[in-house]
């Protein structure tokens, strides 16, 4: 137990000091006002309530419950000293014209945690909107003025090639509305540094003044309140439960694995999980990403990492499965691959070393299981000079807990 302890607060310590990962909240006018004052951002869904917590059971369509556990993964990559931006949608009602990115803030805890939606949830009222998912914020870098959409994704002065583009934010505006958009290491400093030279790289002196949203001029203010203390409900989220029912059951749970993963990876609660993705010495996980779009198409990384190893930055691109391994997974590692060296990679060099997480094939000798090992195994082959060989990570329940289990082939 006490190694344990200690491997956890070892991984907790590299990730609080060198995590990376800067997340786009999407807001409008009143709900942004909300958030600059209490120091938090949110996200949530119509008026659906949570019935899965902690809980083997759910009474929700099938269908709501997979969208909000996605959003609960959205929320679970959320780690401390994480960078927090704003985007303030377009709303000519309001006089806004066009969206704008605000920043810059920093994530005070690891994870989010759960404000249900119910009569009690904190500033429902005020924000006109039930926000499930929610995030403390501190100051990092404030600056007034946003940068519009279209210095931000349109403008190309100062673009040398394709890839420099903000990639993750047109992906976005062409997929529909996420409130909650992982960016980049390579765009978040080019999105900061926009933010910067907009305001001639003067941040607010804040003190101990209240932040607020002046929607006449469209800038962070101070107002002459004093700092308010968050005083909400801060549930912790844990689908696990509801993960080994549907597991047990046969049903799909693959939103339910990416949230559990996204959550606890390289934090120490599942030692199994850590050593079998990252590796007994990881060094530090300096991004970390989910459903990452990469393609005008529907596309998406289902779980993407990058490690800073002394120096050397490796990036992970996984492929979940809440099945057993098929042979489909080559064709779409090997697009991901693809698109890594085009978009990724150009930006910020790394080692790419694509894993494959899929249920415990329980009979080795399956013939299925040999077909998909040799298939590995000849994409290796194909694939020495751009990629490090497939990783194989197998998963089971056990003891009411996920035991990862990486696969020496």
């Amino acid at each position: 137990m006490v190694a344990q302890n200690a491997y956890s607060l070892f991984v907790l310590c590299l990730c609080y000091n060198l995590s990376m990962t800067t997340h786009v909240f999407i807001v409008d006018s009143q709900t942004f006002k909300v958030h600059l004052e209490y120091l938090f951002a949110g996200t949530g869904a119509k008026d659906y309530a949570i019935d899965f917590n902690n809980s083997n059971n759910s009474d929700l369509h099938y269908t709501t419950e997979n969208m909000l556990t996605a959003m609960s993964a959205d929320a679970g990559r959320i780690r401390r000293g994480d960078k927090i931006l704003f985007y303030l949608q377009q709303n000519f009602s309001d006089k806004i014209t066009e969206g704008k990115f605000y920043g810059i803030f920093e994530a005070t805890e690891n994870w989010s945690f759960l404000d249900n939606n119910n009569t009690r949830q904190y500033l429902k009222n005020e924000l006109d909107k039930n926000l499930t998912y929610r995030t403390l914020l501190s100051p990092d870098s404030v600056y007034a003025e946003g940068v519009t959409e279209w210095e931000a994704l349109d403008d190309i002065s100062r673009i040398h090639a394709p890839q420099q583009m903000l990639w993750s934010l047109i992906y976005r505006k062409l997929k529909g509305n996420r409130g909650n958009t992982m960016v980049t290491i390579y765009e978040s400093e080019r999105l900061c540094q926009l933010i910067r030279d907009k305001n001639l790289r003067s941040p607010i002196v804040i003190g101990d003044n209240q932040l607020s949203f002046d929607k006449e001029s469209q800038r962070i203010v101070l107002n002459n309140n004093q700092p308010v203390a968050y005083t909400g409900c801060q549930e912790e989220i844990n689908f696990l439960p509801r993960l080994i029912t549907k597991y047990n059951e046969g049903k799909a749970f693959e939103a339910h694995l990416q949230s559990y993963i996204v959550k606890n990876i390289g934090l120490g609660q599942n030692t199994s999980l850590d050593n079998s993705i990252l590796g007994g010495d990881f060094g530090a996980i300096e991004w970390l990403g989910n459903e990452v779009s990469c393609g005008v198409g529907m596309q998406r990384i289902d779980i993407a990492i990058s490690l800073n190893q002394n120096g050397q930055r490796k990036f992970l691109p996984i492929e979940l499965k809440a099945v057993e391994a098929n042979l489909d997974n080559i064709r779409q590692v090997s697009r991901y691959i693809d698109w890594i060296e085009q978009y990724y990679t150009p930006n910020l060099p790394s080692d790419i070393l694509p894993i494959v997480v899929a249920k415990e094939f329980s009979d080795k000798t399956n013939p299925k299981y040999i077909e998909i090992i040799q298939s590995f195994k000849d994409f290796n082959t194909r694939n020495t000079a751009r990629c490090g060989s497939i990783k194989y990570v197998e998963y089971k329940i056990e003891n009411n807990n996920l035991i990862f289990n990486e696969i020496t082939y």
